[in-house]
């Protein structure tokens, strides 16, 4: 690792200022991204599930989004292990979860998820449930593994995530993270590839967004006015990584536009690698293109802390780390406003901390064994 003693100055004076997203104070901006563990059997968070969040939080994570939760669906999910984000013992789990990040100082949000055409039917928890998508087409462009949406499906999924919602800020959550990357559902609407409706849901980009503009929409109906609600999104896909929703910042702003209008607060823009400019002619990345065409919060992630492909992580190879000094150039001028650490923050649970502290030196390599237990 090479780490300058400009990072290291600096460091704790970007990183520690506080920002406001409606009504939500985040004392600092680093954000834990969310990572899916399977450590919720029934889909309930247990005690071990709520101090691996609080040891993020005591250590000096801002904000923390929870992994990804299912909403009340019966397609939502396929496993067993992934918590869940209703039903009375799952959210009494939560509510502990928040209260425990709070304790530690922290804030967080409840990362609301839907997997849509990624599902295999016969998977819990509802193993008799199809897959359903815009068009009944996955990602890796297989047809007849599930249905296109009806409009009965549609209003159910909207509901869903406004109940997932309300429930959040209910039970004491900071806000909300509406899940639309990654080729799960909503994202599977905003992408050409596996949305080939021909109602008002297909189409051109606007007409794409409809449906995730509806649920931000409905869901910010359903929660106070000052309660943050953020969304992620990504061009990438997990099986199509050179997928893209925009191939110009014209086409990326008439799918952000809407998102905007129907009441997003803050905007989580998800890369491989942060340090790489989203289009030509532009040193910006997708956060920072993001913000300067919504105006909005964003946060940027992508391989933060580390070196080497993404997908060297979950391979056993590992990432060895790496400076910040590009990440804090760019937050001091403002392009984007949040960081979310992964891998880095999953490998050592005192990484803000470190870093806050200047204790670069202190720094741990990415071992791929960190999935494996909730340290």
């Amino acid at each position: 690792m090479t780490v300058t003693a400009s990072s290291t100055s600096r460091a704790a004076a970007i990183l520690s200022r506080p920002l406001a997203i409606n009504g939500l104070t985040v004392p600092n901006r680093i954000v834990m991204a969310p990572m899916t563990r399977l450590f919720s059997p029934g889909g309930v968070p247990g005690e071990d599930v709520r101090s691996y969040y609080a040891r993020r939080a005591a250590a000096g994570v801002g904000l923390v989004v929870t992994e990804g939760t299912y909403v009340g669906h019966e397609s939502a999910g396929q496993s067993n292990r992934v918590p869940r984000f209703h039903g009375e013992e799952q959210l009494a789990g939560w509510a502990q979860v928040a209260e425990a990040v709070h304790a530690a100082g922290g804030t967080i949000v409840p990362q609301l998820w839907h997997i849509g055409m990624v599902r295999k039917q016969g998977e819990p928890p509802y193993a008799d449930a199809p897959a359903v998508g815009p068009s009944g087409i996955r990602v890796d462009g297989t047809e007849g593994t599930g249905r296109a949406m009806t409009r009965s499906d549609l209003d159910d999924v909207i509901g869903a995530f406004a109940e997932a919602a309300a429930a959040a800020e209910r039970i004491g959550f900071d806000g909300i993270e509406l899940h639309g990357a990654h080729g799960y559902l909503l994202d599977q609407f905003l992408w050409a590839g596996t949305n080939r409706r021909t109602d008002a849901y297909g189409g051109d980009p606007v007409a794409r967004t409809k449906f995730a503009a509806e649920i931000v929409a409905t869901v910010r109906e359903s929660v106070s006015p000052d309660f943050p609600v953020i969304f992620r999104y990504s061009q990438w896909k997990q099986e199509a990584y050179d997928a893209r929703l925009a191939e110009s910042p014209q086409e990326l702003e008439a799918i952000l536009a809407p998102l905007t209008a129907a009441g997003v607060d803050a905007f989580h823009a998800s890369t491989r690698r942060y340090w790489l400019p989203e289009f030509e002619d532009s040193d910006l990345n997708l956060a920072g293109w993001t913000r300067k065409l919504t105006d909005r919060p964003t946060i940027t992630v992508g391989s933060v802390g580390l070196d080497g492909d993404f997908i060297r992580g979950f391979s056993g190879e590992g990432a060895p780390v790496r400076g910040i000094d590009n990440l804090l150039d760019r937050m001091e001028r403002d392009e984007f406003d949040m960081v979310a650490v992964g891998r880095a923050l999953l490998q050592d649970p005192q990484w803000a901390a470190k870093v806050l502290g200047d204790r670069f030196e202190e720094m741990k390599p990415y071992d791929a064994a960190a999935l494996k237990t909730l340290s």
